[in-house]
């Protein structure tokens, strides 16, 4: 079977998914259908934006259906009226019913942001960075009814680099991903892939992330520290306190200082454009930074305005 004879209904919403979608049409897949979240409010103004995955399909000329839910009797038509060979999902944001996976005649693959069965679940990027993993990868499994739970058809593994934030890991796993989609699904059609169940006992599971996880703790280690900065950056931001007003940090690095006899969150100044932090175990510099009111700025910008001995937290 050729490639564009390969009828593919694609789900899915953000930045990964349309590097994933543009990557089977790229290789000549023959995409007939992509669902996406409907437009959402983004930004303090709240404009109606659309997703990633749907300014990419018109571009490509893929007509787009995007369901609230799949609840209702007879939303799952526009998938049927398709007649899919495959669906294949990334990062839809939403489980899919059963009676939606049969649809297509060769089942539905998933590219999933990690080493199944760790960090089942909505947000493994983010908790991978959060949690200090030194390798993650991407999954290729057929989908079941379960939250991530399907067997796996291939993997990819990638070493995270000591400060990539989520957001660059995600970039970097949604090419890892559609690389490895483009080349498992004629091994899966073919029947040359066995697919193989996740063992359970191994799960772990990465919910999605809420906002007052970005409160930093400065009696906890350096590195847990820094990974909190590089994981929430793009969201909700990892912040503390000076002065009792909020300060969001959204870079750092592992600072080499000499801590003895400072409390955790005393600030150093080595000089008049650097500010490290004293942790729990180490320091780290930041880099980036955003007082309350203020614009994001590097740290060097107003660490002047900031004496040594202020304490954070």
């Amino acid at each position: 079977m050729e490639r564009s004879d390969i009828r593919i209904v694609f789900m899915g919403t953000p930045e990964f998914s349309a590097t994933c979608l543009k990557a089977l049409a790229d290789a000549g897949y023959n995409v007939v259908l992509s669902v996406t979240q409907p437009d959402k409010p983004v930004g303090r103004k709240h404009i109606i934006t659309p997703s990633p995955v749907k300014v990419l399909s018109q571009e490509l000329g893929i007509p787009v259906y995007q369901p609230a839910t799949f609840k209702a009797e007879g939303s799952e038509d526009e998938i049927v009226n398709a007649q899919p060979d495959l669906i294949v999902t990334a990062a839809y944001g939403k489980i899919l019913p059963q009676r939606v996976l049969d649809i297509p005649k060769s089942g539905a693959l998933n590219v999933h942001g990690s080493l199944l069965p760790k960090r089942r679940g909505s947000a493994p990027v983010q908790r991978s960075v959060l949690e200090g993993d030194e390798v993650t990868g991407v999954t290729i499994m057929k989908m079941d009814a379960g939250m991530d739970t399907g067997d796996i058809l291939s993997v990819a593994e990638y070493k995270i680099p000591e400060n990539m934030h989520s957001a660059e890991l995600m970039d970097e796993l949604a090419k890892v991903g559609a690389d490895l989609l483009v080349k498992t699904i004629p091994d899966y059609l073919a029947g040359n892939i066995t697919p193989v169940a996740q063992n359970s006992e191994e799960a772990t599971y990465s919910p999605p992330i809420e906002a007052a996880e970005g409160l930093i703790d400065w009696t906890g280690t350096a590195g847990s520290v820094h990974n909190r900065v590089r994981a929430l950056s793009e969201w909700p931001g990892a912040y503390t306190f000076i002065n009792g007003k909020k300060l969001k940090i959204y870079d750092s690095v592992l600072a080499d200082a000499d801590t003895e006899g400072k409390s955790a969150g005393y600030i150093l100044k080595p000089d008049k454009k650097t500010l490290i932090v004293v942790c729990g175990t180490g320091a780290i510099k930041i880099l980036t930074l955003q007082q309350e009111g203020g614009k994001v700025l590097p740290a060097s910008d107003i660490a002047h305005n900031i004496a040594e001995g202020t304490m954070l937290g």
